[in-house]
């Protein structure tokens, strides 16, 4: 039987795991703590652990998981920047969720970019107290701007058919350019400079590496329009998060919605509300009017959840069976 430790797990993770499980009959054991070097050797006994986002798999982290008898480390996301690949011990594999929902994390960012535009939020909490004035509430015509897409992946390209939908140009930039994606939907490749230059809307869809970690910075923000509206709900160490205050206090940056935040590891997807830790960089964004943050949720849809279990339950199985996995990150 194989034996499969969750770290990080929430309830939405244990219900429908367990209901999944039913045609796999692993034995399970789900964990709140994160993953760390403090909290693997846990995983002794263990033949498989299952981790997220916010978990970290650094090099001190793969050797205690390899010493404790783990063969396999079952990411139940797409993104596998939180473990060290490249020093992934001999006979230590990682599988993960190649995708999911592009449309649940696409629909989101439109989601974020309709809040800052129309002041949803601000509206929303005025008409409750029966205020119905429209003084602070101006919006713009997302028809007619210039989207810069950066990332034309899955997710990427489920943003870009909405937007084109709005009647907007779109910019894009990948390192791997998709040449059949940019002629059937109609946007166009450019540089890096020319996609920040010609933006009125910037949204973020690449994953996080070493070459782009803090992309968006003081410097790529200073290229950009007066007024820019930034999307993030990739990574949050994309981006640079004291020159987006600076920016923002400078009102260089016309609206911010997050997602994701750079230090968000001890935050998003906790309850800190009775807690007095708090982050000073996140603290002073939502403090901010033309803000909206919202906390790793971009992927939350029930559709998104039962591809994210099913896919990393089957995982295991071929992994199983084969020893080897289609969705193998390898080094």
């Amino acid at each position: 039987m194989m034996k499969i430790l969750f770290f990080d797990t929430k309830e939405y993770d244990k219900k429908l795991f367990n209901e999944y499980n039913v045609d796999y009959g692993y034995e399970i054991k789900y964990l709140e703590t994160k993953l760390n070097a403090e909290t693997a050797p846990l995983a002794r006994g263990y033949d498989a652990i299952c981790i997220f986002v916010n978990d970290l798999a650094d090099k001190d982290t793969l050797e205690i998981l390899k010493e404790c008898g783990v063969k396999l480390i079952v990411l139940r996301c797409a993104g596998y920047n939180n473990v060290d690949i490249d020093n992934l011990p001999d006979g230590l594999k990682v599988v993960r969720v190649p995708e999911y929902s592009p449309y649940a994390v696409a629909e989101h960012a439109v989601a974020l970019l309709l809040s800052i535009d129309r002041k949803i939020y601000k509206a929303y909490q005025r008409t409750k107290k029966y205020n119905f004035t429209l003084n602070g509430l101006l919006g713009f015509d997302i028809h007619g701007k210039t989207v810069g897409v950066i990332g034309t992946g899955k997710i990427g390209r489920a943003f870009i058919q909405i937007m084109k939908g709005f009647g907007t140009e779109i910019l894009a930039y990948d390192v791997f350019e998709n040449k059949e994606a940019e002629k059937e939907l109609g946007f166009r490749y450019t540089t890096l400079d020319e996609l920040y230059e010609k933006s009125d809307i910037i949204s973020l869809h690449c994953p996080l590496t070493k070459e782009n970690k803090k992309m968006i910075n003081a410097e790529s923000i200073d290229k950009m329009k007066d007024g820019v509206v930034i999307i993030n709900t990739s990574r949050g160490k994309l981006i640079d998060t004291k020159s987006l205050i600076d920016k923002l206090e400078e009102d260089k940056i016309g609206g911010l919605g997050l997602d994701v935040y750079e230090d968000e590891e001890e935050f998003f997807l906790n309850d800190m509300s009775n807690s007095y830790k708090r982050d000073r960089g996140l603290s002073l964004l939502l403090s901010m009017p033309n803000v909206v943050i919202t906390s790793h949720q971009a992927f939350f849809t029930r559709e998104a959840l039962d591809k994210i279990a099913s896919v990393s339950l089957s995982n295991i199985k071929e992994f199983i069976e084969t020893g080897e996995c289609k969705n193998e990150v390898r080094k």
